[in-house]
């Protein structure tokens, strides 16, 4: 009698459903479950030739795959029977919590993704509470990114040339910027041989390829391309330098930039005197040039390859983490380079960074869906990251240690 009663319970019950992901997604954001599935739909509505540069690296693509690949040479070490109910991914860094470990990595010609591009990633990063970089090659004046977008982070290439330097640099003060990236691994340009094959170079060359890809892509040209025309007029390189620098379309583009070759600690130490806020040097590969950015008065580095997109053959930004973590003193370590899944933040963090930053996978999202797009990868990241918590039994991101990866043995 005992098991009819329960069956009557049973079927009296209503029938509880455990609620969906997707259930609350848009329509038009459905299809996109990670960060992977962006790259796809941004295939298809770019151009060929932009869609190569944001997707491309230099020469054989070795440290572009190798950045992936290094993720997958760690195995995570969860704990079992803890209580992760009141877990939180939020993080504080620079004295700000942000309500994730990771921003979005600066990217250069932003704008061409989707319209207002720089405008996009900012707004979208602010909304989520994370930080997003501005990138010096940005289509957007750095002014504007600031007040509308909320960005308080920007990224410099700079030439090694004090006048200019102090300049860019008094310019990004007076913009209402608190942290100054370096970038410093970019003396001379790289080797992207995937740009001439697809018909890509700045200055752009109008010619009937360029023609054809952007009538072939009708959605790109109307809402990306003819609106910036429209509102702006030809894009240009809005913050190379103190002052407005050339159009796309410039002949003068390669003048503009300078002698990055001669760029040196010196300039670094120039910076720190004359820079009040947070000093970051970005393209950091080996401990010795970690400990030279702490003595030269960086407050942190973010270790990176450039995405496999300089020095084809340089390795990965993971296997460079821990040694540079353990000589940082004082200073922030950051990573950015082939992060796709929350386990990857994971992985990262548990080597000895502090932050993360991600850079490809949010313009595919800006690309495929604008700032919709964006929002909803960022949500997606947190979302795996919050969940891999659980499973890996810590309920803060400060929790995560060395304890946490175990090189994976066909690896070691």
């Amino acid at each position: 009698m005992a098991h009819l009663r329960e069956a009557a319970v049973q079927e009296r019950a209503p029938a509880v459903t455990a609620p969906r992901v997707e259930d609350a997604t848009p329509r038009h954001l459905a299809p996109f479950l990670c960060l992977a599935d962006f790259e796809a739909a941004a295939r298809r509505r770019l151009p060929r030739q932009i869609y190569g540069y944001y997707a491309g690296a230099a020469e054989t693509c070795q440290s572009f795959q190798a950045n992936a690949a290094s993720f997958r040479s760690y195995e995570l070490v969860p704990r079992v029977l803890a209580d992760v109910s009141a877990r939180s991914a939020r993080t504080t860094l620079f004295g700000t919590t942000y309500d994730a470990p990771f921003g979005i990595a600066p990217m250069g010609l932003s704008g061409l993704a989707t319209f207002e591009g720089e405008l996009v990633l900012a707004r979208a990063a602010t909304q989520a509470g994370i930080p997003a970089i501005v990138s010096a090659t940005s289509l957007m004046p750095l002014e504007r990114v600031a007040t509308q977008g909320g960005a308080r982070w920007f990224q410099a290439y700079l030439p090694g040339e004090d006048a200019r330097i102090e300049a860019m640099v008094d310019r990004v003060e007076a913009a209402g910027y608190d942290t100054f990236v370096l970038t410093a691994d970019v003396p001379v340009p790289a080797n992207r041989e995937n740009n001439v094959r697809t018909g890509f170079s700045i200055p752009l060359q109008p010619s009937l390829r360029l023609l054809w890809d952007g009538l072939s892509r009708p959605h790109w040209l109307g809402a990306t391309w003819l609106a910036t025309f429209l509102r702006h007029g030809v894009p240009h390189f809005e913050n190379m330098d103190a002052f407005r620098g050339p159009p796309i379309l410039s002949r003068h583009v390669v003048r503009a930039i300078g002698a990055r070759d001669q760029l040196s600690w010196r300039h670094l130490e120039l910076i720190r005197r004359r820079w009040p806020g947070r000093l970051i040097l970005k393209g950091v590969l080996s401990a010795e040039d970690a400990v030279q950015a702490r003595e030269h008065g960086a407050d942190g580095v973010i270790v990176s390859n450039h995405g496999g997109r300089q020095l084809d053959g340089a390795r990965p930004a993971l296997a460079a983490l821990p040694a540079i973590a353990e000589v940082a003193g004082p200073m922030r370590v950051m990573v950015d380079g082939g992060i796709r899944r929350g386990s990857d933040v994971l992985k990262a963090l548990a080597l000895g960074a502090h932050f993360v930053f991600v850079g490809r996978p949010f313009l595919f999202a800006a690309a495929a869906r604008g700032q919709d797009g964006v929002r909803h990868a960022i949500r997606l990241l947190l979302a795996e990251i919050e969940r891999d918590m659980a499973l890996l039994g810590v309920t803060r991101i400060e929790a995560l240690t060395r304890a946490h990866v175990e090189r994976a043995p066909w690896a070691a």
